[in-house]
Parts: C-alpha cells; structure tokens; sequence
C-alpha cells in the first residue's frame, strides 16, 4: 500500500508528444483510473517536436507528485538517458522519483493498474517490469 499522502504518480516520456499522451490516456481508460492516478504526458519537445525535453519532465514529474512517489516510463534511448540525468542531478524531480524500466505501453497500463490499486511506488515498479514476460506467442 502507500506509504506516502496519496498515490504513485505516472510520467509517461516519449520523444512524441502524440505517442506520450495515447500512452498515458490509454493506460487511464483501461484501468478506470484517470481520477484515482495522476499519469502525465511529456512527449516531444516544447516547441513540438520530436525529442526529449527536460523541462516537460520536471513538470510533468511535479504535477502528478502526490508524496508517494513518481515512476517514469520512458520509450527510446534519449528519453531515457534524459531522465537519468535528472535523476543523477538529484536537485529537479520531485523526492522519490525512479525510472521503471519497462516497455512504454505494457508497462505503463501495469503500472496504473497496480498504483490504482494502492501500490507503493516498488510495487509499481515490480508489475510494470512484469511486462516484459508478456509474450504475444
């Protein structure tokens, strides 16, 4: 269960920002959770395009911050390393932040599922990494 004041927060970071947003709006309907987990968008960069912005992350990562803390999914290698470095500088994300490494979309929809369900912020991780056994055959 939660140990913080409210659930686990969810940033979904994409280098598209229609990628991220399908993502995190995919992952609200099909767990029923769009009132009960904060999942957010930060796709592409602030003018649009594609690529990874930091500050769309930060933002993100603040607004969906409810004191339990913020799993970040992210898809491809920029995205990635960009979190890291934020979570390496330690200063910009909120306390309690943690990449989850997952597959972007399975991995996300897992993680609302089990932050909906009052999972603390490793349990989150734990069935959002979980996706990588779903095999299709």
């Amino acid at each position: 269960m939660s140990t913080g004041q409210g659930g686990v927060g969810l940033v979904v970071v994409s280098h598209s920002a229609t990628v991220a947003q399908a993502v995190a709006r995919l992952a609200a309907q099909l767990t029923g959770s769009a009132e009960d987990v904060r999942i957010e968008a930060a796709g592409g960069t602030e003018d649009g395009g594609l690529g990874t912005s930091a500050d769309l992350v930060v933002r993100a990562a603040h607004a969906v911050d409810q004191g339990a803390g913020v799993a970040i999914l992210a898809d491809l290698g920029s995205a990635v390393l960009t979190v890291k470095a934020l979570l390496a500088d330690g200063e910009e994300l909120p306390e309690r932040s943690a990449l989850v490494d997952a597959p972007l979309v399975e991995g996300t929809i897992a993680a609302a599922v089990a932050a909906s369900a009052g999972a603390d912020l490793e349990g989150v991780r734990a069935a959002a990494a979980e996706a990588y056994d779903y095999h299709k055959q």
